[in-house]
């Protein structure tokens, strides 16, 4: 009976320690991860997904997350290319390749923090290189100089930065004033060019009316009745024209100042009640 014991007594344990001894040999690594397997310190592969073994106490896994990942650089005070401080930050968006987990893994001891310190350091030499009109307006070309630049870096580690975005750039209120002032200065002077590119051309449109008129008498004559026409539709005027030759020749003068004189005895009449 006691040797029955103490065989039941040992299955248990025999029974507890392969339950651990599996527990330990089994991972479950999800879909959107890989596990680089150590074995005695050296690389043996790549896991995964889903259920794998392990030897325990002789194989460790390093799981790799394959999902995009973001890293926000801080705000950056940097002096550009024309002395002007500006403050600016952006977004990084990178991933591990499926084929490049091992090299993120043996290649750089904390890839995130590689990549975000390189980010850093990327971003204030490229702004440092520009003008403040440039960093401004160039927003599109920064993003793509500074993508270009941390692919150098992190294609060996198997790292493929997929977007990078400035997000904010700010410089100083006086300095914002400044510019305020220069932009409106500016669009005056666009108006005053644009004016007197209109005062030019319809100075060469008058000359070339000039001529026409000089050339056709009559085409004058028409001109300034239809002038008195559009000048008589504002009621309460009395328009008083000169009647000579040199102005209308065709109409006669003597009946040009009798009806101008009809009109004025006209205006002189009570008004019927």
């Amino acid at each position: 009976m006691i040797m029955s014991l103490d065989i039941i007594i040992g299955l248990v344990f025999l029974l507890i320690i392969i339950l651990i001894f599996v527990g330990l040999s089994i991972r479950q690594v999800k879909e959107w991860e890989r596990a680089v397997v150590l074995r005695l310190g050296r690389v043996l592969g790549i896991k995964g997904p889903g259920l794998i073994f392990l030897i325990p106490f002789v194989d460790r896994p390093i799981i790799v997350d394959l999902r995009v990942r973001t890293i926000d650089i801080p705000p950056q005070t940097i002096i550009t290319r024309d002395n002007v401080t500006v403050s600016i930050d952006a977004v990084v968006y990178y991933k591990v390749l499926k084929e490049g987990v091992i090299s993120a893994v043996s290649q750089v001891s904390d890839y995130n923090k590689a990549v975000s310190n390189i980010s850093q350091t990327s971003l204030r030499d490229i702004i440092g290189q520009m003008e403040l009109d440039e960093v401004l307006s160039k927003r599109e070309e920064i993003n793509r100089k500074l993508q270009e630049i941390l692919d150098s870096y992190t294609e060996p580690w198997g790292i493929k930065v997929t977007a990078v975005t400035v997000r904010d750039i700010k410089v100083s209120p006086d300095l914002l004033s400044a510019m305020a002032r220069q932009a409106e200065a500016e669009r005056q002077r666009r108006a005053k060019v644009i004016l007197s590119e209109g005062e030019r051309q319809a100075s060469t449109i008058l000359a070339d009316a000039s001529k026409s008129y000089k050339e056709n008498p009559i085409a004058l004559q028409l001109r300034f009745l239809e002038t008195l026409s559009d000048i008589s539709q504002k009621g309460g005027l009395i328009v008083v024209v000169p009647a000579g030759n040199e102005i209308y020749p065709t109409i006669s003068p003597s009946l040009s100042v009798t009806s101008l004189a009809t009109y004025v005895k006209d205006k002189q009449k009570p008004t019927q009640t």
